[in-house]
């Protein structure tokens, strides 16, 4: 997909959803479960230090993100 820079928001193309509406919420919390559900996150809680950018890559990819 191609990025588009916009000089202003009235050059954007209007959204197919209607502000305010109360589906607009449902529909965000929908695809945030489908989200979650699709690739959960599954880092421990914590703080980690490192000596180098080798060890922490190392650390990430043990956790599988």
């Amino acid at each position: 997909m191609p990025v588009r820079k916009f000089r202003s928001v009235t050059e954007m193309l209007p959204s197919p959803l209607l502000p305010l509406d109360p589906q607009n919420l449902k529909l965000a919390c929908d695809l945030s479960t489908t989200a979650i559900r699709l690739r959960p996150l599954q880092i421990p809680a914590g703080v980690y230090k490192h000596r180098s950018l080798e060890e922490a890559q190392r650390l990430r990819r043990s956790w599988g993100a």
